[in-house]
């Protein structure tokens, strides 16, 4: 019995978007790795194809779709051969900061553009200085009359490049709460004062064009802040459940395409040689981490649709995240011995994979944040 109940709708869905992927994102994979940037032209074809933003109702142009829609995209993207998880980003884990607490006026000016592709988001929260805690966030924003002054920086910014819309998370800079000082703004990319910075050289997922966002004197709307004054804290909290889903979402179908590929060349290749085929120790590394992954499925299916029913799942996505996020690191380097010396060229299929995937235990909070939100729910 499945967890998840797909509809013939869904399925639909899901053959349109692996043929859009098929022609449109896989066939430029390496040029987008070698520029480190999927371009802006790639963002308005997805758009156009209405594969952005699914979830956003049609009121503001979209097209109202369950959260399975964004399920579905965000597991076939992995299959593309490259790992910019910018468009899930944009889509599911930024843009619903718009739709759960923005004004009516910011809605209506901004969704149709996250929409079509027009408008590129970011969230802006880590700080060079400043590592998982967001109360230590150093960046300032003054509320003077109709408008707030920005001062500081943000680094490691997924779209930070192509980005024209930002999620900024900034403090009072005289409330002496660091909970409370935080609060949620748009940064449009042309407002005074706001300067991006190069592209990050990273060590994977080198289509996702990553950057520093600077803040100098940087003058928006006073209306463009998200929700009430000094809410940011407890308005992030609200969404990271569902970004730490989609990232977990990640590590488990990456885990599964490494898996398959791998099985793909143990069969083609190392069991042509019949004293090979014979080898337990290979087949047996192969089904280990096959059951790894089987579990790892289960148990996101059931978070995913729990997500969906409306339940609070912190604490069993905290567990996911941090259990998955090792388990497709173990799998993709087993799979890497699988593959023997060819694993020490980039022609090897899984070897990009290898290399996106270790961030997955760092990004939207790393292992060890999980665990110390696991503790504190123990009562520990």
């Amino acid at each position: 019995m499945e967890i998840l109940q797909y509809s013939q709708e869904h399925k639909k869905f899901r053959d349109k978007v692996q043929t859009y992927m098929k022609n449109e994102l896989t066939p430029c994979a390496d040029q987008w790795e070698k520029e480190k940037i999927m371009p802006k032209s790639a963002w308005k074809r997805m758009g156009d194809a209405g594969l952005l933003c699914t979830t956003i109702p049609a009121k503001y142009g979209g097209l109202g779709k369950d959260f399975l829609h964004a399920v579905i995209l965000a597991e076939e993207i992995v299959h593309t051969n490259q790992n910019g998880q910018g468009p899930v980003t944009h889509s599911d884990i930024v843009v619903p900061y718009i739709t759960s607490f923005a004004s009516e006026e910011l809605k209506k000016k901004f969704l149709p553009g996250c929409i079509s592709g027009d408008i590129i988001t970011s969230v802006a929260m880590s700080e060079p200085a400043v590592g998982s805690d967001l109360a230590s966030i150093a960046t300032t924003a003054e509320e003077i009359g109709d408008e707030v002054i920005i001062n500081g920086s943000k680094i490691f910014i997924t779209n930070g490049i192509n980005t024209n819309l930002v999620v900024l998370a900034a403090r009072d800079p005289l409330e002496k709460n660091p909970h409370k000082a935080l609060s949620l703004y748009l940064v449009e990319g042309d407002a005074p004062g706001f300067q991006k910075g190069k592209k990050l050289d990273k060590m994977g997922m080198h289509s996702q064009d990553t950057a520093e966002l600077f803040f100098t004197d940087c003058r928006i709307p006073k209306k463009n802040r998200l929700g009430e004054k000094g809410e940011g804290f407890t308005l992030l909290m609200k969404n990271l459940q569902q970004e730490r889903l989609l990232l977990t979402l990640w590590g488990l179908v990456a885990a599964e395409h490494i898996l398959g590929l791998t099985i793909s060349h143990y069969k083609n290749y190392i069991s042509s040689d019949k004293s090979k085929k014979s080898s337990q120790a290979k087949q047996f590394s192969l089904v280990e981490m096959a059951t790894e992954i089987k579990l790892g499925r289960t148990f996101m299916d059931k978070l995913i649709a729990e997500h969906m029913a409306g339940e609070n799942i912190i604490n069993e996505i905290s567990m996911a995240k941090h259990w998955i996020a090792m388990m497709v690191r173990r799998v993709a380097d087993g799979c890497l011995d699988l593959f023997g010396d060819a694993a020490t060229l980039e022609t090897c299929s899984i070897i990009r994979y290898w290399r996106d995937i270790r961030v997955i235990s760092i990004v939207g909070g790393t292992n060890e944040i999980m665990k110390s939100i696991i503790a504190k729910m123990m009562n520990f």
